[in-house]
């Protein structure tokens, strides 16, 4: 049985940090944090999370160039990501193709509607 229950944070923002930390340990995970792209490039290859949630906008790397990076490296090309954008900032199909981005959030998003799409990943990827 696989006890891996880590989920990997990376935002450049502390209060979604926090606020997605807090919803995520009480829906039973274990959270693990990155403050930019490169940090959770790094994170993710050395931890294998069960999922990523990620910021769009981040220093060193962006969500979408950190989605690319997982999905070049055979250890990290399964695990699911999860990007979040500041209301304004589409990405559309043809920016996500080639990764494992499995949902696109908008800000401010609900912490009850995260969680749920981080159980639906890990679902996804336990059946895998």
């Amino acid at each position: 049985m696989n006890d891996n229950r880590k989920i990997l944070i990376a935002d450049d923002e502390a209060h979604i940090l926090h606020v997605v930390q807090i919803k995520l340990q009480k829906g039973g995970f274990d959270v693990v944090m990155a403050l930019d792209g490169r940090e959770a490039l790094e994170l993710a290859g050395r931890i294998h999370p069960l999922a990523i949630v990620t910021d769009l906008q981040m220093p060193y790397l962006s969500g979408l160039e950190l989605a690319a990076a997982l999905a070049r490296n055979p250890a990290t090309a399964e695990i699911p990501v999860i990007l979040l954008t500041a209301k304004g900032f589409e990405v559309d199909g043809a920016a996500t193709a080639g990764t494992n981005i499995k949902y696109v959030m908008t800000k401010p998003f609900s912490p009850r509607d995260l969680l749920a799409k981080v159980n639906e990943c890990v679902g996804v990827a336990a059946e895998a």
